[in-house]
């Protein structure tokens, strides 16, 4: 057929050839989708088990500030949780906000200083687990403990709640 011919109406075109292919092509795309989502578990509708916060889970070494504030927080957050006898979900969510906390301490019936006491307590034990696996020195330890047994429970929340852990909790609290 010459430049700029005209098809004939009777002429066959690629178009439906194109769109005949699309469909088993979309079909086995979403088979696979489906197939994947099953085998990684998605074919149940049980929540996944919680963690139990009491239990200890193995130290591994942190390198770097934000591995060992990310460690440091689940660790306390775990202390805490099984203070309180509560999971670490549960509990972070509590310490999102005041309201959060006061909320928290009503629906489990317990005193704010209670709380307060678990989270410090929380904190101590995370301290430890983090010198333990060899992530703190015995200096830096130190000055932990002492920041957490010093500093307002607020002061050592709020470092956590934005992501600074406990040296930015210490460096808020010195340089307001």
């Amino acid at each position: 057929m010459a430049a700029g011919a005209q098809l004939n109406a009777g002429e066959p075109t690629q178009r439906p050839r194109r769109a005949s292919l699309a469909l088993p092509v979309v079909t086995v795309a979403a088979a696979a989708l489906v197939i994947t989502y099953i085998a990684l578990g998605g074919g149940s509708y049980k929540p996944l088990e919680v963690a139990d916060p009491c239990k200890p889970r193995p130290p591994t070494p942190a390198a770097g500030f934000e591995e060992v504030s990310q460690q440091l927080l689940l660790s306390a957050l775990d202390g805490a949780a099984c203070r309180l006898r509560v999971t670490r979900e549960e509990l972070a969510l509590a310490l999102t906000s005041k309201e959060g906390r006061e909320r928290f301490a009503r629906e489990h019936r317990i005193r704010q200083e209670v709380l307060e006491g678990a989270v410090r307590s929380g904190l101590e034990r995370a301290v430890a687990d983090a010198e333990r696996a060899g992530s703190l020195s015995d200096a830096q330890a130190s000055l932990l403990r002492g920041a957490v047994a010093a500093l307002p429970i607020q002061t050592l929340i709020e470092g956590f709640r934005t992501g600074k852990g406990l040296a930015g909790a210490i460096g808020d609290f010195l340089d307001p």
